[in-house]
């Protein structure tokens, strides 16, 4: 799999009380052209299970073998897991390049991955996969040395046990270095925490939009676009993840996390590999579930979402609903409920509903009151006119008199600063 190839023909079997494969199959296509593959033709098949030897049934293989010599493609995509013996079967009855949904997106990992402990998360997936087709071809490996008791051991298994070991201890290496990583991570988490910086995450299927949603919440706090991050139409745009912090106009700030989305069906050795990078999820204080209002199979794809997230043991933190791309339909938006709002990042439209939600539920904590600040602490004057609200400054003989509406704990920080005053605290 060192390079994508351009055409293709996908291949699928449905199964028994599968009402999504017609989805299933559109998404193996949007994956392989997420991978730069045209797909040129498809050949489905109903059946109770799929081929143990060719994953479809012998008159099946060959129409898909006519269609595949007629269309001269250069490889075959199955939309599901092969095994080691069903591609060689696949390749050998095919003459062409044969792939699986986890090929393409380990693929599309691989291409997108930048950041280091991104990479080092896809190569330890690489190699876990590639573990488990190692495995499969035991048998067929072991035939290449004969005799019997200890002979048995001939040279293709000598050679199997090598390859694995030699992926066993590369995986422990790219583990090691990646603790180490996830480490200094996990220390800059603890850092934002001592801050009392509440963490806001967008969650949700591949492609909903939560890097442009992302964006436009930057925009919307005035952020320049050099604080965007990578927003495009595909399939897995975002592998890394990427936190900015947000200030509203009325000074409260919090720390906006966009991360991998997620895909049904995704490999478990993905779910794994990455969990360190979604312990992002972990530490929030509120999810923003972000959807593909446009598409029409959206409730499905949010229920991947959540799935993933139970997976993940973080399905108990506090959640909003972002239903995106309503520009693409004909409902009406912005249209705001008690945890969701109808809206398009696109045209900034709706965030003005999303903030409000934001800050009902993660700014529980501030408190509304009036002080009066000794003059010679103009450090807690300047503190509090970049980190609170100040709605009204008078100067009297004693000092400055505030009002303002702050964080209930800088509020206490700075008591022993304030003069006796009355102070009403909502």
């Amino acid at each position: 799999m060192e390079s994508m190839t351009t055409t293709a023909i996908i291949v699928g079997v449905q199964l028994q009380q599968d009402e999504d494969f017609a989805y299933s199959m559109e998404e193996l296509s949007n994956l392989a052209a997420a991978c730069g593959i045209e797909t040129v033709g498809e050949v489905t098949q109903k059946a109770a299970k799929t081929n143990a030897a060719h994953y479809i049934g012998s008159g099946k293989l060959k129409e898909l073998a006519a269609l595949a010599d007629q269309l001269d493609v250069s490889a075959v995509i199955f939309d599901g897991e092969l095994s080691p013996s069903q591609i060689r079967n696949l390749e050998r009855k095919l003459g062409r390049e044969v792939l699986d949904r986890t090929m393409l997106i380990l693929h599309i990992f691989a291409e997108r991955a930048k950041t280091k402990e991104a990479q080092l998360q896809v190569e330890i997936a690489r190699l876990q996969y590639m573990l488990t087709r190692l495995a499969g071809q035991r048998d067929s490996l072991g035939r290449q040395g004969g005799g019997s008791g200890l002979k048995n051991r001939g040279t293709g298994e000598t050679k199997l046990e090598l390859d694995r070991r030699a992926s066993l201890d590369r995986i422990a290496s790219l583990q090691e270095e990646l603790e180490r990583l996830v480490a200094r991570r996990q220390i800059q988490r603890k850092q934002r925490g001592k801050n009392e910086i509440p963490v806001v995450c967008l969650v949700g299927y591949t492609n909903a939009g939560k890097s442009s949603l992302l964006n436009a919440i930057m925009d919307y706090s005035g952020a320049g676009p050099d604080k965007h991050v990578l927003a495009r139409n595909m399939l897995f745009a975002t592998l890394e993840t990427s936190v900015r912090r947000i200030t509203l106009p009325d000074k409260k700030t919090f720390l906006l996390t966009d991360t991998v989305g997620f895909v049904s069906r995704l490999p478990h050795h993905l779910v794994k590999a990455f969990r360190s990078t979604l312990e992002e999820i972990a530490e929030a204080d509120l999810l923003i579930h972000v959807a593909d209002y446009a598409n029409p199979k959206y409730e499905q794809q949010m229920e991947v979402t959540r799935e993933t997230l139970s997976e993940l043991g973080v399905d108990d933190i506090p959640m909003i609903y972002a239903y995106n791309k309503a520009d693409l339909t004909d409902s009406a938006y912005p249209f705001a409920t008690d945890n969701g709002v109808i809206m398009s990042a696109a045209e900034g439209s709706g965030l003005d509903e999303l903030m409000s939600l934001i800050r009902s539920r993660i700014f529980t904590d501030y408190v509304s009151c009036e002080v009066l600040i000794p003059f010679d602490r103009g450090n807690v004057v300047s503190y509090f006119n970049e980190h609170a609200l100040v709605q009204a400054v008078s100067y009297e003989e004693n000092g400055t008199r505030l009002e303002l509406e702050c964080r209930k704990a800088d509020f206490e920080r700075f008591r022993d600063v304030y003069l006796p005053l009355q102070s009403h605290i909502e």
